[in-house]
């Protein structure tokens, strides 16, 4: 079977600082993927590459049909063509949420679907309510962001993403600014969607969760990808003296 993601000696730098260096994984249709590490390894900008937020400075990213090619010049309408495509492929959940603080929980899951694929605006309102629905929010659908909690506004943010119909959906710490309490709803809704057969890729420092729901797991230290197996190996058995002296920090 092709798989769904492949990335390629993924390269990008700031400046001097190599951010990422020559990063390469494949990512199954339906699987969940847990990248972990110590923070500043990479890990964001790793996510950020993968839709098109951060431009990288080499390397492939593939996702379904859709190639970003940097090796093998690629122009520059043909570039920006094929991230826009990407981007309608891909959803993205953030830390912080995200959300449009004047926009109601419904209007938010609605926006991106009527802007960008110009979906008719009643059929958009149907699949928001259904989405918000699946994520407990049906009694929230006209509440604003600030009337939300943190769990609230990041299940929100989840059915937002959805609403595009993507193929794969990034979180970037989707629990790390919510109160420990709030974690535990967001994590359910995840769960529910790998049940589904959502492919996700997730980064987190949930280490339970990625032990107990992630099919495969990465890890990253100094913009490296330093060993990428299943949890039972990463957690058992790590080959890498970073990842055990990461993972005796969390566990």
């Amino acid at each position: 079977m092709i798989p769904l993601i492949s990335v390629n000696n993924l390269r990008k730098s700031y400046g001097e600082a190599a951010a990422l260096r020559g990063i390469s994984f494949d990512v199954e249709v339906s699987e969940l993927t847990a990248i972990i590490g110590p923070s500043g390894c990479g890990k964001s900008t790793l996510l950020r590459c993968l839709n098109g937020l951060e431009l990288f400075d080499g390397g492939r990213v593939r996702i379904g049909e859709i190639t970003l090619d940097l090796d093998n010049g690629l122009s520059h309408r043909d570039f920006n063509a094929r991230l826009r495509r990407l981007r309608e492929e891909v959803g993205m959940v953030f830390q912080s949420f995200n959300l449009f603080p004047h926009l109601t929980a419904l209007e938010n899951a609605m926006l991106a679907p009527t802007v960008v694929k110009k979906v008719d605006r009643r059929r958009a309102e149907s699949t928001a309510r259904e989405l918000l629905a699946k994520v407990g929010l049906s009694d929230r659908l006209d509440y604003y962001p600030s009337q939300l909690s943190g769990g609230q506004q990041q299940r929100a943010a989840i059915a937002r993403a959805l609403a595009m119909e993507p193929k794969v959906m990034l979180y970037d710490e989707p629990t790390s600014a919510l109160d420990p309490s709030l974690v535990g709803e967001v994590l359910t809704i995840m769960r529910k969607l790998d049940d589904e057969g959502m492919t996700q890729v997730v980064v987190t420092h949930e280490m339970m969760f990625a032990r107990e729901v992630a099919d495969k797991i990465l890890v990253l230290a100094d913009g490296e990808l330093i060993e990428s197996d299943s949890p039972d190996v990463i957690f058992s058995s790590p080959r890498d003296e970073r990842t055990r002296a990461f993972l005796q920090r969390y566990l």
